[in-house]
């Protein structure tokens, strides 16, 4: 009495982040005029604070697929929670096993920019539980270290 074989249909799934899909519209959002003084840091999309009008073109420099960058690195605005995306992917996936800030920021660095960058990083390495875990057990504890007593005795 034998069993009849069962039957496997075999699946394909396409798994894919449409990251420069996402980039693309947050810096449509960014560029609008009501979004313009948020991010315009330090004169990077805009020439003159009078005028918002006057878009500067020359410190972002814009790719073929319509993002811009700044010395050859993504820009990325705050529009769409792509900061959080980029530091997740970078962070807690099985392959980048939870580096230390300044790793992911060396990481993060070469393809992406955006302001007050390496505090965020650092930010949110710090709020992770895991490495919390981790480096509580490898480090020495935190806090003040006590002074050993000093010896009395006459000095000639």
């Amino acid at each position: 009495e034998r069993e009849p074989p069962l039957r496997v249909r075999a699946l394909v799934m396409t798994i894919s982040l449409d990251l420069p899909k996402q980039i693309l519209n947050a810096h449509t959002e960014a560029r609008k005029q009501k979004n313009i003084k948020k991010e315009d840091v330090g004169g990077m999309l805009v020439k003159n604070a009078k005028n918002p009008e006057a878009i500067r073109e020359k410190k972002l420099e814009p790719r073929t697929d319509g993002t811009q960058c700044l010395n050859g690195r993504s820009w990325l605005p705050c529009y769409g929670d792509l900061q959080t995306v980029i530091m997740y992917e970078s962070h807690k996936l099985k392959y980048s096993i939870h580096p230390s800030s300044e790793k992911m920021y060396q990481d993060i660095k070469k393809l992406y920019w955006w302001p007050n960058m390496k505090a965020d990083i650092a930010t949110y390495v710090s709020k992770c539980l895991t490495c919390a875990k981790v480096k509580a057990k490898h480090q020495r504890p935190s806090g003040l270290l006590v002074q050993s007593k000093i010896p009395e005795w006459k000095w000639d």
